[in-house]
């Protein structure tokens, strides 16, 4: 396996995968409609030894809004990995070389909406904690934060949201 930046013609792989490893294609929907549409975005693969796309994951733009200002972070989702290709370390290869090329573009702080078992062995802790939520605020267990520099969450507090096509289509937790 090989993860990679995902390219225009691994679109309909992505898509399949996606539809194939959530009940709905709503994960599918958000991607198509964010992608390319902001930046920094990023956009990885996980290919088999075969080249066939059995992993994506997708980070992209948030705004953490507060009476004081705006502050800029990344979200990550939608995640995913072919039924057949689960629990075999594709979803954590992404999510490591994910927050990796997310720190080399300058990022510092990482959002997610995922389950809480599954993201914290990559340094997410409750975004609550930080003073941070999603839609409502008080405590979401499946709502948690990484900082990729440490300090960068000093200071951040508020509503953090995501872009608009997340709103439009109803996402499954990561």
């Amino acid at each position: 396996m090989r993860i990679r930046s995902e390219s225009p013609r691994d679109r309909h792989a992505v898509r399949d995968l996606l539809s194939r490893a959530f009940p709905t294609d709503a994960e599918a929907r958000i991607v198509d409609a964010v992608r390319g549409r902001s930046a920094p975005q990023v956009s990885l693969v996980a290919e088999s030894s075969a080249c066939e796309v059995i992993g994506h994951i997708l980070f992209t733009p948030v705004e953490i809004r507060s009476g004081s200002g705006v502050a800029k972070a990344m979200g990550l989702g939608p995640m995913a990995v072919l039924p057949g290709a689960q629990r075999q370390g594709v979803g954590s290869a992404l999510v490591s070389e994910g927050l990796s090329a997310c720190r080399a573009a300058g990022e510092h702080v990482v959002l997610v909406l995922g389950h809480p078992d599954y993201y914290p062995r990559f340094g997410f802790l409750p975004a609550w904690n930080s003073g941070l939520y999603y839609a409502t605020p008080g405590p979401n267990p499946a709502f948690m934060v990484c900082e990729l520099v440490p300090g960068a969450l000093r200071g951040m507090r508020g509503e953090v949201v995501y872009p608009e096509a997340f709103g439009r289509h109803e996402a499954s937790v990561q």
